[in-house]
């Protein structure tokens, strides 16, 4: 899976610089792994920054989107779906919207309810906001995230990364992930969830960044 969250919305919006020492992460992630270290230096500096202050609804809303999709196409779909339904996308207009306008931006029927049952349990005021977010632990927001329908582990850690900028999610099961690794290592075979897991512990607690360079990998010349 390609690098998620490029999106139709301008990114500085929302972006805020990492709430860790990123110098302290590249030296520590370039000293554990040298082939690691090998691709940094190819790939260049971390480009990403999270977006701490964008609405967790805004930001599930696009994790949704973005499930089992190649980045252009999810980027495509969530740019259409932003075109019926306004921005900044909120709860009531998603409840108002037929299901069937929804899907007609691309989304799959199982998309589609999972949108609109996350608009019932934001409406219902289910999701916390940034802030509260922000001071819970990743267990807690695992928890509170996945009771939404098509909500599971991996929408939560994008949301992790990309929004909370937590510094030591690795996303195991994501096939961009196990690709990049089978890339790094010159595995012959896409390592298991649980293998790619094993493999980065010498990255810990800075596997967030580490995942990103994998993900880059996948675009960056050998």
């Amino acid at each position: 899976m390609a690098i998620a969250h490029i999106t139709t919305r301008k990114p500085e919006i929302y972006a805020m610089s990492w709430p860790f020492d990123l110098d302290q992460c590249i030296r520590h992630l370039g000293a554990s792994d040298p082939a690691l270290r090998a691709l940094m230096s190819r790939a260049g500096p971390v480009t990403l920054t999270p977006r701490t202050e964008e609405p967790p609804f805004e930001a599930l809303v696009r994790n949704i989107v973005y499930q089992q999709l190649s980045g252009k196409a999810a980027a495509t779909i969530h740019g259409r779906l932003l075109a019926i339904t306004g921005e900044p996308i909120l709860p009531e207009v998603i409840l108002e919207t037929h299901p069937d306008s929804l899907r007609s931006a691309g989304l799959s029927r199982a998309k589609t309810t999972a949108i609109t049952d996350l608009a019932k349990h934001a409406a219902d005021d289910l999701i916390p906001d940034a802030t509260t977010m922000a001071t819970m632990d990743n267990t807690a927001i695992e928890t509170c995230l996945t009771h939404v329908k098509g909500i599971g582990p991996w929408t939560v850690q994008m949301y992790l990364m990309f929004c909370l900028g937590r510094p030591d999610i690795f996303p195991a099961s994501d096939l961009g992930i196990r690709k990049g690794m089978a890339q790094l290592y010159g595995l012959d075979e896409l390592p298991s969830p649980a293998d790619a897991m094993d493999a980065s512990t010498p990255w810990k607690p800075y596997r967030t960044i580490a995942s990103w360079y994998l993900w880059r990998s996948l675009d960056v010349p050998d």
